[in-house]
């Protein structure tokens, strides 16, 4: 006779998934950074979310749409929070790793 591999189990109100709390996992992603150059908001933009080209301001190539990279925006902007993510940038990863 075939195995069957349907769940013998019932799913009972405790087997239920948590629901996914985006807060909670984005939270992790971004880190702040300090370089000689002041401090940084840092956050990784995956391959599946880069959705446009990007111009990176370590190395002045193209960042093409698809390629994972991070989003780079300063945390001490002197006009603010709002000024300071409108003036972030798109890095390669390594551009910026390497930038002092």
């Amino acid at each position: 006779m075939p195995r069957s591999n349907r769940s013998r189990r019932r799913r009972g109100a405790s087997d239920e998934p948590e629901p996914l709390d985006l807060a909670r996992i984005t939270a992790g992603l971004k880190r702040t950074e300090h370089k000689r150059s002041g401090t940084w908001m840092v956050q990784p933009s995956g391959a599946a979310s880069a959705e446009k080209v990007y111009s990176c301001p370590g190395c002045a190539g193209t960042i093409a749409a698809g390629v994972a990279h991070v989003v780079v925006w300063r945390t001490d902007h002197f006009l603010g929070d709002d000024a300071a993510l409108s003036e972030r940038r798109h890095w390669h990863t390594r551009c910026w790793r390497i930038e002092p």
